[in-house]
């Protein structure tokens, strides 16, 4: 099969008076084949960039959707709904649009982040549709592969759609005259139940594009992982009606047992860990990274430069000065929750030794340093003496995912804070970052490198662990499943198990991955006040809110462009 190359010719697919806002599935009209110049696989390559890029001309220009062009790609604006709310981090520019209100989870029909990830599933959706509409009928080479892939996206999309708002826009053909239906709770989930068992059959066979070649088209590993996600939810997206645990199991098993997968467990790649490698800029390339990813999205610093993806991710939790840094693009944006640190560590301001401003101001005249430590050399140095190097952070934890960063580089951080003022007021987060495990030099200073992987093997162990716990499953199953994936990161295996630690563990693992809300709200924690975190609610300390913000509300534009669409309760 032919590998995906997104080339700057596919930007000719769409021109600039194509890409105005996406308030509804109805979107002026878009004719790929009105050119003979493209190859069906570039035709293909435009459904995957949609996945990473934000419009025609690189990291900016062209947008695809109208409002700031960085802040509205499919992976960014998903993940800040899903991340930016719950206990893992906090925004510290709290004077940004809507960001006070995600929070402490206090938001409106009329928020600007809500719109941005409500049209970028509205805007691909119908960019698939069309992909569909254009082509359904060619049966000949490689195209039932290809509509099947294009099918699993759009899949995924409507998957967003139901977990975010519980409802989405629905239509499945590209014709502008026709206003989108409202598909919602159980009908939605059924439909996706039916559509991925459908797909399913006429992708490619589990594990074939796990390969340099491939890597980042989908196959059925990423229908079968995309399902049990879906099944494990079940009961939340039908409010009760189903309950598809045993189907989550069966897909995990299908995965697992399928021997095309491993997590990354090697420890002596120039010192980085087995979970390290798969969040860095060679992940696609590094043989155990690629071999835990099941779908990616595809992510290069020439050739897919993006504000929106895995620069996003590696830039905002960066600082100027921090070491080991892997980029010249320090945003200085997310920064850790302490509820997040106490994930790792059961009394982090006993167990974690980070300095303060007199200590390192005494480091520093011990030394006859004068002035700010600004390069790695030194800042490293100083670490290794004050403490809050990651090496000694992980090293406390036992366990190879407390990926935080205490230390003097860039400013003395805190644990807490009692008022949002900046990025030093938390644990810095470097689990994304742009260094690779061969110790190559990245594409590029300023963009990522590093593939996102949407999933990965350690989602269907701990997937199949809690669902065999709530099916009532052996419990001696459910510790091997969720010790499987502690001993990859050298943590101490669990002898027990109950809904707290599989909730925290879900946390510990899959932390800045973009799906803590969802793990949140399944477990009956997201909102009310049976699980406090900081800033929850609005307060330093965290208070209740009410369970209508377990779903978001659908934009207010869109219930105004779309008779069809009614709005959640409680907006």
């Amino acid at each position: 099969m032919k590998h995906i190359l997104i080339k700057s010719a596919i930007a000719g697919l769409f021109t600039a008076g194509l890409v105005s806002c996406a308030d509804e599935l109805n979107i002026s009209s878009v004719d790929p084949q009105s050119s003979t110049t493209y190859e069906p696989m570039e035709l293909l390559a435009k459904q995957y960039a949609t996945l990473a890029l934000t419009g025609q001309q690189g990291p900016a220009g062209k947008a695809d959707i109208s409002d700031d062009e960085g802040e509205s790609g499919f992976y960014r604006t998903v993940f800040n709904l899903e991340t930016l709310c719950t206990d893992e981090c906090i925004w510290a520019w709290q004077n940004d649009a809507d960001i006070p209100q995600l929070t402490s989870i206090s938001w409106s029909k009329d928020s600007k982040r809500v719109r941005w990830a409500y049209n970028r599933l509205a805007f691909d959706v119908t960019l698939f549709n069309d992909f569909l509409t254009q082509n359904g009928s060619r049966a000949d080479g490689e195209w039932p592969h290809y509509l099947a892939e294009v099918r699993f996206l759009r899949a995924l999309h409507f998957y967003f759609f139901l977990d975010l708002f519980h409802k989405a826009p629905f239509k499945l053909v590209y014709d502008p005259s026709i206003l989108p239906v409202e598909k919602a709770g159980k009908d939605l989930y059924d439909w996706l139940d039916n559509e991925l068992s459908e797909i399913e059959g006429l992708l490619a066979p589990i594990g074939s594009f796990n390969n340099t070649t491939d890597f980042g088209r989908a196959d059925q590993g990423a229908a079968y992982a995309l399902h049990a996600r879906l099944a494990l939810n079940s009961e939340v997206y039908t409010d009760g009606q189903t309950k598809d645990y045993q189907k989550a199991i069966n897909y995990c098993d299908l995965i697992i047992n399928s021997g095309k997968y491993a997590l990354s467990k090697t420890t002596n790649t120039n010192g980085y860990t087995g979970y390290e490698q798969v969040f860095m800029g060679d992940n696609d390339v590094n043989p155990q990274a690629m071999n835990e990813i099941i779908f990616a999205i595809r992510q290069d610093g020439k050739k897919t430069q993006e504000y929106a993806g895995s620069t996003y991710l590696v830039s905002s939790m960066r600082k100027s000065g921090m070491p080991y840094s892997g980029t010249s693009n320090y945003w200085s944006c997310n920064f850790a929750r302490l509820a997040l640190v106490q994930k790792f560590f059961s009394n982090p301001e006993s167990q974690i030794k980070m300095p303060d401003e007199d200590a390192l101001k005494a480091y520093k005249e011990s030394k006859g340093i004068t002035e700010e430590l600004t390069d790695s050399a030194s800042v490293v140095d100083a670490d290794k003496v004050l403490g809050g190097s990651t090496s000694a952070i992980i090293a406390a934890a036992n366990d190879d995912r407390a990926m935080f960063y205490a230390g003097v580089g860039g400013g003395v951080r805190t644990l807490t804070t009692k008022q949002i003022t900046g990025f030093n007021n938390g644990l810095s987060i470097v689990k994304w970052q742009n260094r690779r495990s061969d110790n190559t030099t990245p594409s590029d200073p300023t963009f990522s490198d590093t593939d996102i992987p949407m999933f990965r093997l350690a989602e269907l162990y701990l997937t199949r662990a809690e669902a065999n716990y709530r099916n009532g499953g052996s419990l001696d199953d459910v510790l091997k499943d969720v010790n499987e994936v502690r001993t990859r990161a050298h943590a101490t295996p669990f002898t027990s198990i109950d809904m707290t630690a599989l909730s925290e563990e879900w946390c510990r693992e899959f932390y800045m991955e973009g799906r803590r809300r969802t793990d949140l709200v399944r477990f009956g924690l997201f909102t009310g006040g049976k699980y406090i975190w900081d800033f929850k609610g609005g307060m330093a300390a965290g208070t209740t809110v009410d369970k209508h913000f377990n779903v978001y509300p659908i934009p207010a534009s869109d219930i105004s462009n779309n008779r069809n669409m009614h709005q959640n309760a409680g907006y």
